[in-house]
């Protein structure tokens, strides 16, 4: 099997709120959008992001429970200095999502980032590393 991914597939409990915070909060424009089942969006070459109605979900899958919530996972956005994280931080926030974590120097890896979470509690990591590059195609250098 290659290494990569072509989608990266939510559940979301409020369809709507997604599409209001992501289209309307952000300005994402969306690759496909039918109302009440799934939302797309390109992310990267290569990649979408599908924010799933939960109870469709749950009928793909064939589960006989509903999914549980979103956990362990963040979506990461890198922008290029700490003020940036900060604005980045406060346009989300905007658009409706909370903050998990405000911006500050990280305990890891030398970042400066904050957290937040989206209407349906997915987290954002909003994130300046100065030993990351993401060059125009979107690979990243490490180091």
């Amino acid at each position: 099997m290659d290494q990569r991914l072509h989608f990266l597939t939510f559940a979301t409990k409020d369809l709507d709120a997604a599409r209001t915070f992501y289209k309307d909060g952000l300005g994402w424009d969306a690759a496909m959008d039918v109302p009440g089942e799934i939302l797309f969006f390109q992310i990267a070459p290569g990649l979408m992001l599908g924010l799933f109605d939960a109870e469709k979900f749950d009928q793909d899958l064939g589960a006989p429970d509903p999914s549980p919530g979103i956990s362990g996972v963040t979506l990461s956005h890198n922008v290029g200095s700490t003020e940036e994280v900060s604005r980045t931080i406060d346009t989300l926030v905007a658009a409706g999502a909370t903050v998990v974590k405000p911006a500050q120097d990280g305990a890891f890896g030398g970042i400066f980032h904050g957290h937040v979470k989206d209407p349906n509690g997915i987290v954002w990591e909003i994130a300046h590393n100065p030993g990351w590059n993401i060059n125009d195609d979107g690979t990243v250098v490490f180091g």
